[in-house]
């Protein structure tokens, strides 16, 4: 048996030796039959020993059986996306902000400040969890704190160790890629099948991950590119000081000696005109490599320099894609329709023959506004340039105005609403992308338009988290006349709904009793659920932290409401007072302002509070506001309350919330499966709090 062992074990070994230099260094020493021999020897000896296969073994990068669904899988790490720049002007504006935010955290602008410019590979990210060394599990990011287990069909990539080459216990993440040669492959058997191509190699990628069976996965030959270490964890049998994580130059350096497949392409940048003269360079040889890549990654070097910056709701404050100018193509507009937001704007889009765009057949470009179309004199019939850059809606560059045959028909502004038939009136537009210009208004605030999408904004997660309350529910309720606005949601009883196709005694019941909970709401949940225009869900929660109050009952049109914070100071305040509020900007400002006002926003405030909407609050004395200053961060589950609820409580005393640990964090709050955090925690210093201490401490 030790024989068997050691023949095992050293097969093992060459197997995997050969399959990192072929797969990561790209120094193929063997043929592939070659290979595929010394793979069935080890095979056939642990068929006959199947008490020595171990996870680790190069026989188990593929499954026997099809699986029958993916695992929902929680992230110990949040995954974020980026945010985009298109040019010179973009960069220098991100690198301002990041200065401004380092200066008052740390009293000065730091002159040790670099960043590293990485490709932007366009593929599908993976996030691999390793144990002592041993893969764990592999998952798509999804939401950001839940994704897909794919851990099977990630083991089919070769370029993916089972086992690192440190007994590391990690966090790491990549890309996973198609090689352009395998998709024209992939494509043309899809042909033959008569199944729909896909239109690029990201699209593969995710497409091919998301197979039930792994044996697919493997013939496709996927490969995976690590760039990041989101978590490290010192372990009895590791320590981690031969892993560099103090800058992101010493982590992709890290990566590769763990045996990842990792980009040599990188390059750290001093200053922003290195890192233009990189992006350049970049953008002339970008096709010449294996992967698609659609722009260059941009990221603050040193990680002491990132853990200050932290995120915003949505993206790291210290990193930012700079991507590539816009694809452009050629088509024929069929027609132009009006489309009615939220706001009341009348957005006119078009219509056209398809087009291939970075990878994806379009069909539809917004046109922004009547001016535009007046701009381009653009045409139903029209040959025009279409442009997309990155996840922006294609829009219309230019009309081929010499291709026109007098067939082409002009587009008039509509005087009424194409929804309600309501008046309609121009005004200015303040639009983060366009900038200012005037565009038309439907006038009726009851427009079946405007009101569908502000209630399924009112009922959204992020605002009252109305369970039940879907879009098809809500264009039903609408239409019966149920409701005209969202206050009116607050009026309806189950014999209101029973009678409605779609509901029967315990849907309504359901209903009923998710919109009783709702009407308990924090005050960022209240603000965020009035649809104000630019104000997200960091805005919400700026202003009420700014204008929070410290014990006693709010006053809002001469009545009572408990609330974290005083609604009627956010409703009176002046616009140079807004301006000054961390996170808003003039233009949110103005929004802001404008929007309290409006008479009739004033009005649906009061409406919403006199039908039992409740601000939540927690009744303190001034002394009580120990979170000041105080900077939380929570990991793993808790069992009295959710984790928002927990945040909202958090600030609710005053203090900040944030997703990272890092030397400025006061507590962390521990839950059941708390993840490397908790490790990161102790290294730190910070101060750990179980949930029992937590609640204590919120009494």
């Amino acid at each position: 048996m030790k024989t068997i062992q050691e023949k095992i074990k050293k097969l093992r070994t060459q197997i995997d030796d050969l399959r990192y230099r072929y797969h990561v260094l790209n120094d193929p020493e063997v043929t592939d039959q070659m290979y595929e021999g010394l793979m069935d020897e080890l095979r056939k000896l642990e068929e006959q020993n199947p008490e020595l296969v171990t996870p680790d073994s190069p026989t188990q990068r593929v499954a026997g059986v099809v699986a029958e669904k993916f695992e929902k899988i929680e992230h110990t790490v949040p995954q974020w996306s980026f945010n985009d720049a298109f040019n010179i002007d973009d960069i220098e504006n991100w690198e301002e902000r990041i200065l401004k935010v380092l200066e008052k955290e740390l009293g000065h602008r730091p002159k040790d400040l670099d960043y590293v410019c990485e490709l932007k590979i366009d593929g599908l990210h993976i996030v691999l969890t390793y144990k002592d060394g041993l893969l764990q599990t592999a998952a798509t990011r999804g939401d950001g704190k839940v994704g897909e287990n794919v851990t099977q069909n990630i083991k089919t990539i070769h370029s993916v160790p089972l086992r690192l080459k440190e007994s590391v216990s990690m966090v790491a993440e990549g890309e996973v890629w198609l090689g352009a040669k395998m998709l024209e492959k992939i494509n043309k058997q899809r042909t033959k099948n008569d199944e729909p191509n896909f239109a690029n190699p990201r699209n593969a990628a995710a497409g091919t991950i998301r197979q039930l069976d792994s044996k697919i996965v493997a013939e496709r030959k996927l490969s995976l590119t690590a760039y990041d270490i989101s978590a490290l964890v010192e372990s009895i049998k590791y320590k981690v000081e031969s892993v560099d994580i103090k800058t992101q130059e010493g982590e992709l350096k890290s990566l590769k000696k763990l045996g990842f497949h990792t980009d040599d392409n990188w390059k750290v940048c001093k200053n922003v005109g290195e890192i233009m003269k990189f992006y350049k360079n970049l953008q002339k040889k970008k096709d010449k490599f294996k992967f698609w890549i659609d722009g260059v990654v941009i990221k603050v070097n040193q990680k002491k320099y990132q853990d200050t910056l932290g995120f915003t709701g949505k993206a790291p404050r210290w990193a930012i894609a700079l991507k590539f100018p816009a694809e452009q193509g050629k088509t024929k507009i069929k027609d132009i329709y009006v489309q009615v937001g939220r706001t009341g704007a009348l957005t006119p889009v078009a219509l056209m023959d398809p087009v291939q765009l970075a990878g994806t057949t379009v069909t539809h470009a917004t046109l922004h506004n009547f001016d535009e179309i007046k701009r381009l004199d653009v045409r139903i019939g029209d040959t025009v340039i279409v442009e997309k850059a990155g996840d922006i809606i294609p829009k219309v560059l230019r009309v081929l105005d010499k291709m026109r045959d007098g067939s082409e028909k002009r587009v008039r502004e509509p005087k009424k609403c194409p929804i309600c038939g309501g008046e309609v009136k121009r005004r200015e537009i303040l639009d983060k992308k366009q900038g200012a210009s005037a565009g038309l208004f439907c006038t009726n605030k009851k427009c079946f338009a405007q009101e569908l999408k502000n209630i399924i904004h009112f009922v959204s997660k992020k605002a009252y988290n109305i369970d039940g309350l879907g879009k098809k529910i809500v264009e039903h309720l609408l239409s019966e006349g149920l409701i005209k606005n969202v206050a009116d949601i607050f009026t309806l009883t189950k014999g209101d709904l029973e009678p409605l196709e779609r509901f029967a005694e315990k849907s309504a019941d359901n209903l009923i009793e998710s919109i009783e909970k709702a009407k308990q709401v924090t005050l960022p949940r209240f603000i965020f659920g009035l649809g104000i225009h630019h104000v997200g869900e960091e805005t919400a929660i700026a202003l009420a932290k700014e204008y929070s109050t410290q014990g006693g009952p709010l006053q809002y049109g001469g009545q009572a409401a408990s609330g974290w914070g005083t609604l009627e100071r956010i409703v009176k305040a002046g616009l140079e007072e807004l301006q000054n509020i961390n996170d808003v900007g003039p233009r949110v400002a103005e929004s802001i302002y404008s929007w309290f006002k409006v008479e009739e926003n004033k009005k649906l405030i009061s409406e919403l509070l006199e039908r039992g909407v409740k601000i939540e609050s927690i009744k303190y004395k001034v002394e009580s506001r120990k979170f000041d200053d105080k900077v939380f961060v929570l990991t793993g589950s808790m069992q009295t309350m959710s984790r928002n609820e927990a945040k909202d409580k958090i600030r609710e005393l005053g203090g900040d919330v944030s997703s990272s640990i890092s030397k400025n964090t006061s507590y962390l709050v521990a839950g059941e499966k708390a993840g490397s955090k908790l490790e990161k925690a102790k290294r730190l210093n910070v101060k750990i709090l179980t949930e029992q201490e937590f609640l204590s401490l919120i009494k």
